[in-house]
């Protein structure tokens, strides 16, 4: 017995030069041990009291080991308590029959510090199927029917449709809004064939421009005629203009020279 309690009063000497304000000694046989990861999280900071008791069989066998949870220094997630205890009862296992609270502290330390690394890639494993999940959803809605030639004709053929009923709807508000005499007009031109109807209608204007000479008409071609003689002929057109107007040439005789 004065073996036990000599062995715990040097390691709790020991205890209190490493850990002057983290320790706390709650009876002669059990402390308290303020706990936190070297690196600690912003976003999700966390600190535990790390409680040992010891049986009077110590070292020889390891302690009772329990974390508690401090106020407003964050909290322990489900499965997590059980995770950290059971590693830091394997490390104390290592360390029978020698001072372990050291080792115990210290692998404490380590298993917040795992804890913090596990829950930011739990967290970034989340984001990741949040945002796959919400792409997914807008390329399902963006992505809509895919576009074949049957829902095409369909598409065309209503929006065709569409189209024309728009118009006729226009154009009989527009008939409405007319005057007597204005909807006649309108009536007849309606009546009258268009010009692409009169294309259709006459072969004559369906024929090419060699078609719509006659036959049996010269062309006149007045390269044939030299630069004096089509002088002379522009004098004489012109005096008898000039006669005409005078009265001296009646009409009847200018077209018999």
């Amino acid at each position: 017995m004065s073996d036990y309690k000599a062995i715990l009063e040097e390691e709790f000497e020991v205890l209190e030069s490493i850990f002057p304000d983290e320790l706390e000694k709650l009876s002669e046989t059990s402390i308290s041990i303020r706990i936190e990861p070297e690196e600690q999280s912003l976003s999700d900071p966390i600190a535990l009291s790390l409680i040992i008791n010891y049986p009077e069989t110590y070292p020889d066998v390891i302690p009772e080991i329990s974390l508690e949870e401090i106020e407003d220094e964050g909290d322990l997630r489900e499965g997590e308590e059980e995770l950290v205890l059971n590693n830091l009862r394997s490390i104390a296992e290592e360390s029978i029959g020698m001072a372990m609270t050291f080792t115990i502290a210290s692998a404490a330390k380590e298993a917040l510090a795992l804890l913090i690394v596990e829950r930011a890639r739990k967290e970034k494993e989340e984001d990741d199927r949040r945002a796959r999940e919400y792409e997914e959803a807008e390329a399902a809605r963006t992505r809509g029917t895919p576009l074949t030639r049957g829902l095409f004709d369909k598409w065309r053929k209503s929006f065709t449709a569409e189209i024309k009923a728009k118009r006729e709807k226009e154009e009989e508000d527009r008939v409405k809004a007319m005057i007597s005499k204005e909807r006649e007009e309108w009536k007849k031109r309606k009546e009258r064939p268009t010009g692409r109807q009169l294309f259709e209608s006459s072969s004559a204007l369906a024929t090419s421009d060699e078609g719509l000479y006659e036959e049996g008409v010269q062309e006149v071609d007045m390269r044939q005629y030299t630069r004096e003689q089509r002088e002379a002929e522009r004098r004489r057109e012109e005096e008898e203009e000039e006669r005409r107007r005078s009265g001296l040439v009646r009409d009847g005789d200018s077209d018999n020279e």
